[in-house]
């Protein structure tokens, strides 16, 4: 045993040292002068030189070409459309997700809630009978008056913003009539001469 790690640790010892090796170019030798690299064989450039020729088109490729022209603008539109619609839907699919997951882990007393808010719309579509005003204004008015009984707090805060967006609705139907008003009724040609004054 002790033979074969004499022998093993020799070589392995001379493997770690280091040796600096000099060369220099023998006195006598004539010098040679340096080839380029364009003169070497491996590297040689032909003499020849190449033409590109484009194949004439086929019948296909020209109809192809002509369909792709006529139907880029729709494409473009419905690119547009697309990245468009895209952070909508998956807002509204995100919506739908925290829906679900709020349903299944609805707080207690929710459902009986939503079963009366939905019955009181029932009534008021039964009450709107003959009138498409009242089938508009009766579901929607008994819904929110059954859900503000449950919900009292969301109910003043809806009513709160609804409110400033009717009166600002209102504010803007109002200046847009005395425009036209002062437009098209108070234009001294407009104004019509009274009999009296014939």
């Amino acid at each position: 045993m002790f033979k074969v790690i004499q022998r093993s640790v020799g070589p392995a010892s001379l493997s770690l040292l280091t040796f600096k090796v000099y060369a220099s170019p023998k006195k006598d030798s004539p010098h040679k002068a340096s080839v380029k690299v364009n003169e070497l064989s491996l590297y040689s450039v032909p003499e020849g030189q190449s033409k590109y020729v484009e194949e004439p088109r086929t019948q296909l490729e020209e109809s192809i070409s002509h369909l792709r022209h006529y139907c880029e603008p729709y494409t473009n539109w419905c690119q547009e459309m697309y990245s468009q619609t895209k952070p909508k839907m998956q807002n509204l699919v995100q919506w739908g997700l925290d829906s679900y997951e709020y349903l299944q882990n609805a707080p207690p007393g929710f459902f009986p809630r939503l079963g009366v808010i939905g019955f009181a719309g029932i009534i008021g579509l039964l009450l709107a009978r003959g009138s498409k005003i009242k089938k508009l204004v009766y579901p929607p008015g008994f819904m929110g008056l059954a859900a503000s009984l449950y919900y009292p707090q969301q109910a003043i805060v809806f009513v709160q913003v609804s409110g400033e967006k009717l009166y600002d609705w209102g504010l803007r139907g109002y200046i847009v009539v005395e425009d036209l008003w002062k437009e098209n009724f108070q234009k001294p040609g407009n104004v019509k001469s009274s009999p009296g004054n014939k």
